[in-house]
């Protein structure tokens, strides 16, 4: 299969939305990360994303809505008052809501839950495509599973070339994490997955929040993951990764040790830092995740596969605060390790 890549155009969006409609599959910009769409009222379209992502079946996705009248046939009952204040403050933004499903909602999207995440983005080439497609588009992340996430159409092509016919280019996403992903089917909202609507954020809204334990740990066995990027190991590199987390100076010298063993051993490191602490290490090679944790949550899916083009097999990164949006940075990059922390 040829995999086009087109700017967004009023041209180019109609050709996707036919190629959604005949049951194909379509990758495109939203605010958060390039998303994989596909019809997700079509459970054999949706069976595609699978197979182009080489996902597990028994991870849901997120259907995509262009306009809040289209939620009501996707779930089953009204949405509670916590859910009604979210979609008031955060909707068209990075927040995706569970619902209890309606039984228009394919299983092969929920991976046999009950519930469905619904997610009305901000991103107008993202509305545009729902728009012209005239159907609720499925769509995870648009990289091969386990993979970083893709913030560029580039990224997208990287691991999409061949298995798909038409990549959108919307340009770099603003976000460059996935949505938050907060389930509101109980009395108080829990957030699964963080992402830019912080757990402060939402109980702001709604007089209270509940992070789920699961967001900072792996999935016992046996456990079934009820939002995307619940599995163990997400958004990964190819080579391995080490977080390190401590009082700064302690986490500089620690890595500056462990760098040092990995190239003595023969490895290729590679260190991800703050961009304050990068004259700290050195000739050591060393990528910038920024000032802040703000920024860390935009970069860290592009600078983790700038590690890969550097062929780096031993990845070496600070961690941030896991307050605000350093819980959702700290999420993505816990997974990333296969939760492989060093304390100092």
């Amino acid at each position: 299969m040829q995999t086009e890549l087109l700017p967004v155009t009023p041209e180019s969006l109609a050709r996707a939305g036919s190629l959604i409609r005949a049951g194909a599959l379509v990758a495109f910009p939203t605010e958060t990360v390039y998303g994989l769409g596909a019809n997700a009222l079509d459970a054999d379209a949706v069976g595609r994303i699978f197979a182009a992502k080489g996902r597990p079946g028994d991870n849901p996705l997120i259907v995509h809505i262009s306009a809040p009248d289209q939620l009501p046939p996707l779930i089953a009952s009204d949405p509670s008052p916590a859910a009604k204040a979210l979609m008031a403050a955060c909707w068209p933004g990075p927040m995706t809501l569970i619902f209890p499903k309606s039984p228009a909602v394919p299983e092969a999207v929920t991976a046999g839950l009950s519930t469905v995440a619904v997610r009305y983005p901000g991103h107008p080439s993202a509305r545009a495509l729902i728009d012209a497609a005239r159907r609720p588009i499925a769509a995870p992340s648009a990289n091969r599973s386990g993979r970083p996430s893709p913030t560029t159409a580039r990224h997208v092509m990287e691991d999409m070339e061949g298995r798909i016919p038409l990549i959108l280019d919307g340009g770099p996403c603003a976000v460059g994490l996935e949505s938050t992903v907060i389930d509101v089917t109980g009395d108080t909202p829990r957030v699964l997955r963080p992402g830019g609507v912080t757990p402060e954020r939402i109980a702001e809204i709604c007089g209270g929040v509940a992070v789920d334990d699961a967001v900072l740990r792996p999935l016992k066995a046996g456990e079934r993951p009820r939002s995307p990027g619940m599995k163990y190991r997400h958004y990964a590199p190819t080579g391995a990764l080490t977080i390190v987390r401590g009082e700064p100076d302690a986490v500089i010298d620690r890595i500056r040790r462990l760098y040092d063993d990995a190239l003595e051993a023969g490895s290729r490191p590679l260190i991800l830092a703050l961009e304050g602490h990068i004259p700290a290490y050195g000739d050591r090679r060393a990528l910038s995740l920024g000032p802040d944790a703000a920024a860390m949550a935009h970069a860290i899916f592009a600078r983790l596969r700038d590690a890969d083009a550097l062929n780096a097999d031993a990845i070496f990164s600070e961690a941030t605060d896991a307050t605000g949006v350093g819980l959702a940075v700290m999420n993505r990059l816990e997974r990333a390790a296969g939760f492989h922390v060093v304390e100092v």
